[in-house]
């Protein structure tokens, strides 16, 4: 490509720019994605920003430097600031300078490529609980039972390090992929065997790809007792019932570690609830890691680990470890924990991508605005910060508009989420819809989907609890009426909800409603921003054009 008329825009501050109109915009962005992130995607230019965890990543994932100097060369309108490429060389080249390794005499044992960067991290406080006395220039020891916690201290110093001390078996039991009138789609099994090379790491895969798929090809692969952690009971019971489907196990093999059943056996799935509840002072659950010498560890929805799961039983470093999600990103701002806990990302489909190839429903996202009386607009400008934005995500233009694409829909299956109950429970009474919520018991839950996936219901009113892991094939329409602030991972879990393809080929609609001129708008903004970098473009619409 001659320089001049590229799509990109790279700058020395580590920005690169996009120019999403320009007709190789899609290849830059496919060049990119490995080691660059997201963070802002309005219509015209895309931001990206390169960043040392970025970079780790695409090296863990065999990406090295040279491809990174490439893509960002090739596709670059201007020439590319010198200082910028021998950065992304050298931040690129600090990933495997450390290594973790098995040692016969010392057991577990860092070893460095150069004795000033072991002496460096040697002098670092956090490290020095975690060593022992140094062999020579070049390997110190390392206590087994801090195997993880010196990678996560390592990856915050700047020096990731490359674990290669290896996984344990774990006790065997026989798994295998019952394929019945089905077969694993190119971009699973593709998936599985990343995960497998690398030994542990994470899939990112789109809500309605399949993630539970990829954990059973895995499972078939490793033949072993395995340990899978989910965000509910209901999520958990989905994992069950998929995998009875798809595999060669029985009911007596899967038991559910939660609170309202404790069964371990050679599958166990518990809920990450139970898992981090402390009982005088102790993490009670602990037993259930303790309890069988696993050799796989699934974690669903990883971007929801909570930090006690991180920390954790530390010997989990020694097991295989495959994390699940649809958007790495975490809201806390600890994506690094992930990539030094569970491992780097080790296979991520673009949403797109797989819409295009048929295997998830394609959607369009229109972003529906109201006004706020001016009763309200008063309520507002006088309200403290905090309350401000509950009062403008339950406005009651909002009612109204729900009430309009209830009507343009009619028939179709239809979510209606939501962050407030008390606005969910308004919504609810006015269209004469079941609504579930926190409280609603795991059996009325479950009730409550299957008449959705029967047809028997054909609307729906849900908050937060329907975010994650609820299988709903056929759902078409979803109205967001209000969100968790500005959190970029829910509006991807919500859009997800409708990806299942449908029976009859439909496209799907989401919908989001927002107050204009409020809080409401600006968190809206931010939580668009994964979706806008996975190529869903947003509609707006006036309510009143409805």
């Amino acid at each position: 490509m001659a320089l001049g008329d590229g799509p990109l825009i790279v700058q020395s501050d580590k920005t690169v720019l996009l120019e999403v109109a320009h007709p190789d915009a899609p290849k830059a962005r496919a060049a990119l994605a490995p080691f660059a992130e997201l963070e802002r995607a309005p219509e015209h230019i895309h931001t990206y920003r390169i960043t040392p965890l970025a970079l780790w990543n695409a090296r863990a994932a065999g990406f090295d430097a040279e491809q990174a100097v490439d893509a960002l060369e090739r596709y670059s309108r201007f020439p590319v600031p010198q200082s910028l490429l021998v950065d992304v060389a050298e931040t690129m080249a600090r990933y495997g300078r450390l290594k973790l390794v098995k040692h016969p005499a010392h057991g577990l044992i860092l070893e460095a490529d150069d004795a000033a960067i072991l002496t460096e991290v040697r002098r670092s406080k956090k490290i020095q609980p975690l060593i022992a006395k140094p062999i020579d220039d070049l390997t110190v020891p390392v206590h087994p039972s801090a195997r993880g916690q010196i990678k996560q201290e390592l990856t915050k110093l700047g020096w990731p390090v490359e674990d290669l001390a290896g996984y344990v078996d774990g006790e065997s039991h026989p798994i295998a992929l019952n394929h019945d009138g089905w077969q694993l789609r190119d971009y699973q099994s593709y998936a599985a065997e990343s995960f497998w090379e690398g030994g542990s790491g994470v899939v990112v895969l789109p809500c309605g790809a399949g993630k539970t798929i990829v954990g059973a090809a895995s499972m078939a692969q490793a033949q072993t007792t395995t340990l899978i952690l989910v965000t509910n009971t209901v999520a958990g019971r989905q994992w069950r019932d998929e995998l009875l489907r798809r595999t060669t196990l029985t009911p007596e093999e899967i038991g559910e570690y939660s609170g309202e059943r404790k069964e371990i056996r050679p599958v166990t799935i518990a809920t990450y609830q139970v898992v981090t509840r402390k009982t005088k002072g102790e993490y009670r659950a602990l037993e259930l890691f303790d309890s069988r010498d696993w050799g796989l560890i699934i974690y669903d929805e990883v971007h929801l680990l909570p930090a006690p799961v991180f920390r954790m039983a530390a010997d989990l470093q020694s097991r295989r470890r495959l994390g699940l999600t649809a958007t790495l990103v975490r809201e806390d701002g600890r994506e690094d924990d992930v990539f030094s806990l569970i491992g780097p990302k080790r296979y991520d489909a673009p949403w797109k991508e797989l819409e295009m190839a048929g295997y998830i429903a394609t959607a369009e996202c229109v972003e529906v605005r109201t006004t706020l009386t001016d009763e309200e607009r008063l309520t507002y400008a006088t309200a403290e910060t905090r309350e401000r934005y509950r009062l403008a995500a339950c406005s009651a233009g909002k009612l109204k508009v729900v009430d309009k694409l209830l009507a343009q829909h009619a028939g179709q299956q239809t979510l209606i989420i939501g962050a407030y109950v008390d606005q969910l429970e308004k919504i609810a009474q006015r269209i004469d819809a079941p609504r579930i919520d926190g409280k609603t018991t795991t059996k009325k839950r479950e009730q409550a989907f299957q008449a959705f996936r029967d047809g028997e219901t054909s609307t729906l009113v849900v908050s937060k609890v329907a975010n994650f892991s609820i299988d709903l094939p056929e759902a078409a329409v979803a109205i967001q009426v209000s969100g968790t602030f500005g959190s970029r991972q829910e509006e991807a879990q919500r859009l997800g909800r409708l990806l299942r393809p449908k029976t009859d080929g439909a496209e799907a609609v989401f919908y989001t409603v927002v107050s204009r001129d409020t809080l409401d708008a600006e968190y809206a903004m931010h939580r668009q921003r994964f979706l806008a970098e996975q190529g869903y473009a947003y509609r707006l619409v006036d309510a009143a054009d409805l």
